[in-house]
């Protein structure tokens, strides 16, 4: 990812404690490392954290500019999740592709694996574009 493309980290995002990793045209990469705070009753992560992750990863497919300062922005319309599998690593890297749309709203897909390769969701979103911010 270019440096200099890059976003300062929002509010959720320090939060929660993840960053995105890659972002180009049509597909962005986040990641998280799994912490106590995260988990749900049962010690693991959160479907909520999952959700949170397809979401970002989708959204930010479909908003790169490549300009630097020239920043995109969406609103979530739809956001479907598949919990497929449990963690077995350490951390939680999710990845999403713009798969079409047009002027005024995408699709995307994305995915959710652990640093050993174990699949623990999928979803799929449709996004709406906002006016472009400087």
């Amino acid at each position: 990812m270019d440096p200099a493309l890059a976003e300062a980290p929002y509010a959720l995002q320090k939060h929660l404690g993840f960053e995105i990793t890659g972002w180009e045209k049509d597909y962005a990469r986040v990641e998280l490392p799994m912490q106590d705070h995260l988990g749900n009753r049962y010690g693991i992560p959160h479907g909520g954290v999952h959700a949170t992750l397809l979401d970002t990863a989708m959204g930010f497919a479909g908003c790169y500019t490549g300009v630097p300062g020239e920043k995109q922005l969406a609103m979530t319309l739809s956001l479907n999740v598949n919990y497929v599998g449990q963690l077995k690593g350490e951390r939680l890297i999710c990845e999403g592709v713009r798969t079409g749309g047009g002027r005024k709203t995408f699709f995307a897909e994305a995915k959710v694996t652990d640093e050993l390769g174990t699949l623990i969701a999928t979803g799929t979103g449709v996004f709406r574009y906002r006016a472009r911010q400087d």
